[in-house]
This record gives structure tokens, C-alpha cells and sequence, in this order.
């Protein structure tokens, strides 16, 4: 029985021609495989030697020619070609190729959840339409590079045209509304880092890829079409991390271009031509799937972005130019205002950190330039303002979630207007917040060695939560009940305590839990105390009662012990935060930590990063008691540890711990000889 013949007319060279046997949709194929160098005369040779043997044509190869130089194929040069062809069904294989294009996209997508979603893509020549009309409903940033011989695209290039001219008319905008700032902007300027906007996806024809694409390719996505094993080995001596092969490849012994399976369905189908169903017929039957590579084994790189500011004035004194300002007298005052009208900058990159589980990820720092005292001084929608452009930053930069820091995740209602503003996921960081000021307390007790806990950590002792009705003191009682042999909840809601009370005893029934409107008459039994309540300033607890050598957690923000407060009790430990050290070799820019270490609402943006999980996971005042849990596991698994634990001073040290320890003991002594 004849085979039926498949012949591949192709513009490129003869170094990758062939002549195969391949089975596809029943048939047992004879396809050949003839490259002309760009000689459209020789192509049309080759069509009328072959019209009367073969059963279809595929034509290809246009971008394949000897130098990499785009062939100018007139209307004529094709209708001469299809009549060289004579009744033999011609395809260039567009048709199919424009499906498998999207259908790889979108399975990559949804395999890998988001990981297009705000890539930074590169398109080198105008082929892959449809690859980047896919592509471009998940991220924006996207640029086109034009190729060796290629006219420019004018679609796109008339649509460069307009961004530019909008981008200047916005940035002569703000510069003349900002013009009585301008030397505040100056200094930003010399204080912001570049973006180090780097590429995540290319997209192009293997050799534009390798001859004209970026001179780094390590943990990049490759989309391309007929990926050899040589050429896959190359891309992978590049260190690619993600082959997108939007030609499947259903034959071992030869690498095919889209326009030869296009070819075998049109003899399969009996036509010169597919319509949709027959094409998708024709797939469902041969068993095509997406093809992925991954040519240095599974990775993922996840982006995220993370927003900080100035918490004191003392940031501008440390920071030039800023620092030579704030020695004018009266500058810093001065400085102080006219930095929260900043527009926000990158500050910083952060890279270098990888999990466990061989999950990577790589963050900007942005910053915004209010302190604590000017962002609390303007409205809500100022800082949303600023929060929101810091959003379109990070977008550009290829993040796909974002954190809110410090006081940006207290501002207004706690994230959700910004969330639910922002073209990207976002978390105020405060589940792992909550977890990591309890885990810096369950150390802080260990260190300190006065409280008696048993072999599996549990505190030997008494804990109290003053504002246990609320969102993260609710969040706090349920972790304690687990950890302590008694727990007393404190809040004058006290129907909502009572409620509290007995959701944590069917929880867990072995847990002793006592209620109380006002704390002071239970502190002198207290070993451990969580302060949660939102008295923005107003005394919460009377800190000359509290036992000495108790551990007192002031998660609430603002804060409910003073820096006052805690100065008259130096024989107890407030603490404010427990800080986390990353995975990895971690390198990012100061922020007042150790290397390594960061916040912990940081680490919350880097753990979902870790994770794959772009969501907004915390945002608002309500916490929800499963994600605190689900947060602190995650850390666990991607690898993170509690690094330090903070006070009003900033991180304790050993010195520290045994300073408080012999004057909480020494007060103890003091008290027993009283009796």
C-alpha cells in the first residue's frame, strides 16, 4: 500500500531536511522535508516535482532563511506556488497554529496558576499573533523587539506612539502640579535604585531567540514552536527554566513545524481546507497535548512586591541627601511633609530567595514617603492614592501579589479599598503578623527561663489577652488556649466575650478559660499577656501591677504600652514583633534588620510568593483564625524561622534577656520577703 506523502516546502536551509515514516490519525505518512535557502523560484520547483506524489503540502519557513533575513512573499509568488501545486491541498498551517498557540498559553496558565499573569515578555518579530493576543489578557507588559529585516509593525508602533506621548503628557502633569517639590523629588531621585525590570517570558522563532534575544535566559519561559532535542539542549545549557513548544511533537524520530500536521488533517479529512470542527476533530483523534519543557528539571519563580515608608524622621537623617537637609534647622520638619507627597519609588530589590521546596522568588521594595505622623494626618484617600501608584509600579515590575507595610496597612479600612483598586493581588501581612508576635512570645518565655513550660512547650502557666473580642485578640485567645494551662480573655463587650469564651472551649474542651471586663485585678498572676485592643493612646493596663519577668505582647497598632510605659518596668519583656528570617541566600536592601530577616507582614507576601498562592489573603480588620494557622504552617514548609524578637528599643539581645531575668528575679525575691 502506497503511503500517503507529506512534503514540508520550506524557505529555511537543507541542514534540517528529512525524509520520515510517521503515523498519525491512522495513516502511516511519508513526510519529506526540502528547504529551498530562501529561493521562492526553487520552492515553486520542488511543488511541481512533487504535484502529482504528494498528498498535501506544508509551506514554511519564512523566517528560516539564511541569515535571518525576512523574505518579501508577494501575492503572486503564492498564487504561483499554489498553482505549481495543482490540486494538491497548499497550508501554511496558520489555521492550527493559531489554536495550539492559545491552547499552550492557557494551559501553562492553568497549570501553573498566574504564571503569565504580569510577566515581563518580550516579542522578538511579528510572528506568534496569536501567542500574544493570548498573553496580553494576562499581563501588560509586554514589548515588542523587532528582528533582522523586518518592517515595523504598525499597529504596534502606533500604539508605542500613543503611550509615549501619554507618559509624557502625565509626566509634565505631575511634574507641574509636584513643581513647588521639586527639591524634595530631586533627593528621591538620588535615593530611589533602578527598577531591575529583567524579562520573564520571550517569545519568538528559536534562532531570533538565540541570536537576538536577551543576553541572559536564566529562569526564563521560552514560547517557540518546533523545539528540537538539539535545540532544547541549547536552551537548556542557558539555563531556561520553561519550554512553551506550541507545535506538539507526536513523533520520536523527526521534529515537525505546525504546517506538516496541518497538512496530514487535510488528507485525513479529504480537504484542501479546515473548518473548526474538523480541526478540533482532528486533534481530539490524534491525541495532541501542549507541550512544556523543562530543561533544568520543575521550577517556579514567583514576583512579588512589598510597600514600606519612613517610620520616624530619623530614616531622612540617615539617608543623603536627605541627612545634609536635615542639619538646616527647621528642614526636617519641612522634609518630613513634603516627603509624604513623594510619588512612590523602588527602593530596593530582593532576590536570592529560595524554599525547601525549591521554590524561588524575587521582590521590589517600594517605597512611599510618608512617616507614621503625615500619613495619619491626611485622609484615607491620600494614602490610597500613593498605595494605588505603588500598585501600577509593581504591576510593571511583574509582580503578582503585594504587601502593605507598617502604617499603609492600617490606614483607612485596613487594605480593602486598595485591594479592591489594585490591578494585583493584596495582603496586609497581619495573619502572619499575629503568628509571628506569638511565636516571638513563646521563645521569649523559653529565654527567659522563669516561667516553667513542659517538654512540648506549653506554658506551666497563666496568659491573659486584654481586647479579646477583637479581630487579631480573638485570633491570639485561640492560639494561647492551646499553649497555656489557663487563659483569662479581657474586653468590656461582654457578650461578645462570652461568646468567644465558649467557642474556644468546643475548640477545645480541655482548655481553661476565665473572662474579666478589666484586667488589673488578674496582672500580678499573669506570666504572659497579649495587648490587642484599638485604644489608639488610651491606658490600657496598669504596668506597675503586671508580675515581674511576664511576657507582654503589644500586637495592637498603635501600640498600647508607650515607650513611657515600658520604661517603668524593666524587670518585664514588652515585646512588639518577632521578625523572620528568609530561605536562601537572601540580598535586598537595609531595612533596619539583620541580613535575611524581615517583617513579618513581608514575609507573609514572600511565603503566598513561595506558594503560588496570588490572592488577597489578609485585608481589613477581621482576621480570620484559619489563615493565622495556615500562614504559620506554609512559613513552616517554605522554610521560614523566627530570626529576632523587637521591643520598643528595637531586637533584643542576650544581654537583654539576662538583664530582665535578674531583675524580675530579683523582684520576685523582693516580694517573697514581704510576705
Amino acid at each position: 500500500m502506497t503511503r500517503p506523502v507529506i512534503v514540508n516546502i520550506s524557505l529555511g536551509g537543507p541542514e534540517s531536511d528529512y525524509d520520515r515514516q510517521a503515523t498519525l490519525l491512522g495513516h502511516t505518512f511519508r513526510i519529506i522535508r526540502v528547504g529551498t535557502s530562501g529561493d521562492v523560484e526553487a520552492a515553486i520547483d520542488v511543488a511541481r516535482t512533487w504535484s502529482e506524489r504528494a498528498a498535501a503540502f506544508a509551506f514554511s519557513g519564512i523566517r528560516e532563511t539564511p541569515g535571518g533575513a525576512l523574505l518579501d512573499i508577494t501575492d503572486a509568488d503564492v498564487a504561483a506556488l499554489r498553482r505549481a501545486c495543482r490540486r494538491v491541498p497548499l497550508t501554511d498551517g496558520h489555521r492550527l497554529a493559531d489554536v495550539l498557540e492559545e491552547w499552550s498559553i492557557r494551559a501553562v496558565q492553568t497549570e501553573y496558576p498566574a504564571h503569565f499573569t504580569n510577566a515581563r515578555t518580550i516579542v522578538l518579530g511579528g510572528g506568534y499573533k496569536r501567542a500574544v493576543a493570548v498573553l496580553a489578557s494576562f499581563t501588560r507588559n509586554i514589548e515588542y523587539v523587532p528582528v533582522k529585516g523586518e518592517r515595523p509593525n504598525p499597529v504596534i508602533q502606533a500604539a508605542k506612539s500613543v503611550k509615549g506621548l501619554a507618559d509624557e503628557f502625565a509626566g509634565k502633569a505631575k511634574e507641574a502640579v509636584r513643581d513647588p517639590l521639586a527639591p524634595a523629588l530631586w533627593a528621591m531621585g538620588k535615593i530611589a535604585q533602578p527598577s531591575h525590570k529583567g524579562q520573564d517570558v520571550v517569545v519568538g522563532l528559536f534562532d531570533d531567540i538565540v541570536s537576538a534575544g536577551p543576553s541572559e535566559l536564566s529562569g526564563i519561559t521560552v514560547i517557540s514552536s518546533a523545539i528540537s532535542p538539539e535545540r532544547e539542549a541549547e536552551l537548556a545549557e542557558r539555563d531556561v527554566d520553561m519550554i512553551v513548544d506550541t507545535t506538539p511533537q507526536p513523533f520520536r524520530n523527526v521534529t515537525v513545524v505546525t504546517a506538516v500536521l496541518e497538512a496530514m488533517m487535510l488528507h485525513h479529512r479529504g480537504k484542501r481546507k479546515l473548518d473548526v470542527e474538523s480541526m478540533l476533530t482532528a486533534i481530539e483523534e490524534a491525541g495532541l497535548q501542549p507541550r512544556m519543557l523543562h530543561p533544568n528539571g520543575p521550577r517556579r519563580k514567583s514576583r512579588f512586591a512589598f510597600v514600606i515608608h519612613p517610620l520616624s524622621t530619623q530614616y531622612f537623617r540617615n539617608v543623603e541627601p536627605l541627612g545634609s537637609l536635615t542639619k538646616v534647622p527647621g528642614m526636617t520638619p519641612v522634609i518630613e511633609k513634603a516627603a509624604a507627597y513623594f510619588p512612590p519609588f523602588v527602593y530596593g530589590r530582593m532576590t536570592g530567595i529560595t524554599s525547601p521546596t525549591g521554590a524561588e522568588a524575587e521582590g521590589w521594595l517600594i517605597s512611599v514617603g510618608g512617616t507614621p505622623k503625615e500619613l495619619l494626618a491626611h485622609s484615607p484617600e491620600f494614602t490610597y492614592d500613593r498605595l494605588l501608584e505603588a500598585a501600577e509600579i509593581a504591576q510593571g515590575l511583574g509582580a503578582q501579589v503585594m504587601g502593605l507595610g507598617a502604617f499603609t496597612k492600617v490606614v483607612g479600612d485596613a487594605g480593602v479599598t486598595v485591594a479592591q483598586r489594585a490591578p494585583l493581588p493584596v495582603t496586609t501581612g497581619n495573619s502572619y503578623s499575629a503568628s509571628g508576635a506569638l511565636w516571638a512570645a513563646h521563645e521569649a518565655i523559653r529565654r527567659l527561663g522563669i516561667a516553667e513550660m513542659d517538654a512540648d512547650g506549653r506554658l506551666r502557666g497563666k496568659a491573659m489577652v486584654v481586647g479579646a473580642t477583637g479581630a487579631i485578640g480573638s485570633v491570639c485567645a485561640r492560639l494561647l488556649a492551646m499553649a497555656c494551662d489557663e487563659l483569662w480573655l479581657v474586653s468590656p463587650e461582654t457578650a461578645k466575650l462570652l461568646t468567644i469564651k465558649h467557642s474556644i472551649e468546643r475548640e477545645n474542651p480541655r482548655a481553661s478559660v476565665h473572662v474579666a471586663a478589666k484586667p488589673d485585678k488578674h496582672l500580678p498572676e499573669m506570666d504572659m499577656i497579649v495587648t490587642a485592643t484599638s485604644a489608639a493612646g488610651q491606658k490600657v493596663l496598669d504596668v506597675m501591677r503586671i508580675k515581674p519577668g511576664c511576657v507582654v505582647t503589644d500586637v495592637a497598632r498603635p501600640l498600647d504600652l508607650s515607650a513611657d510605659e515600658v520604661a517603668k518596668r524593666p524587670d518585664i519583656l514588652v515585646i512588639e514583633s518577632g521578625e523572620i528570617e528568609l530561605p536562601g541566600d537572601v540580598h535586598m536592601r537595609d531595612i533596619g534588620l539583620p541580613k535575611g530577616v524581615a517583617y513579618a507582614c513581608l514575609a507573609e507576601t514572600v511565603v503566598l510568593a513561595l506558594e503560588g498562592r496570588y490572592e488577597r489573603f489578609t485585608v481589613g480588620r477581621e482576621i480570620e483564625w484559619a489563615k493565622v494557622k495556615e500562614i504559620y504552617q506554609l512559613g513552616l514548609k517554605h522554610g521560614m524561622k523566627l530570626a529576632t524578637i523587637s521591643g520598643v528599643n528595637g531586637v533584643f539581645t542576650e544581654a537583654d534577656f539576662a538583664r530582665v531575668r535578674e531583675l524580675a528575679l530579683a523582684a520576685r525575691a523582693a516580694q517573697e520577703a514581704k510576705k
